[in-house]
């Protein structure tokens, strides 16, 4: 797909893929759009704006999981519960490192599944994001 013919719309769609468990990295896409004289403000905000609803989504898959699957991956109770409990201490601060390639998608995933308060956490995974694509506009500039 070319996301640069759809403009700030093709952004926004691969922003939001990326966010998700697709192999797809929205930095290099944000950086071709700087780099083809988009307005910085706007891709920033486009890109934050549809990276944190792939985060959303992800959210939403976890939290509609079923402890059942976990367990026929034969991960033991006493496993699930330590898990559960570090998830749950660190959970919503898990939101600012959502935007690690690879590693941030399993994060909204897991820290949906558990549970984690939804709105602080959704704030820091916003804030995490939008500093991504702030750190990477002026790393070009």
């Amino acid at each position: 797909m070319d996301y640069f013919e759809l403009g700030y719309l093709g952004l926004f769609i691969a922003s939001f893929l990326a966010a998700t468990i697709l192999p797809l990295s929205s930095e290099f896409i944000f950086l071709g759009f700087i780099l083809s004289g988009y307005s910085p403000s706007k891709a920033i905000a486009v890109a934050t704006l549809g990276n944190s609803l792939g985060g959303f989504t992800n959210y939403g898959l976890g939290y509609l999981g079923n402890p059942k699957w976990l367990k026929k991956l034969g991960i033991d109770e006493s496993t699930l519960t330590k898990f559960q409990n570090r998830i749950q201490k660190y959970g919503i601060w898990l939101g600012l490192i959502s935007w690690v390639p690879f590693v941030g998608d399993m994060v909204t995933v897991v820290c949906g599944y558990f549970k984690v308060k939804f709105i602080p956490f959704s704030m820091l995974m916003v804030l995490g994001k939008f500093l991504r694509y702030i750190f990477i506009y002026f790393a070009l500039a």
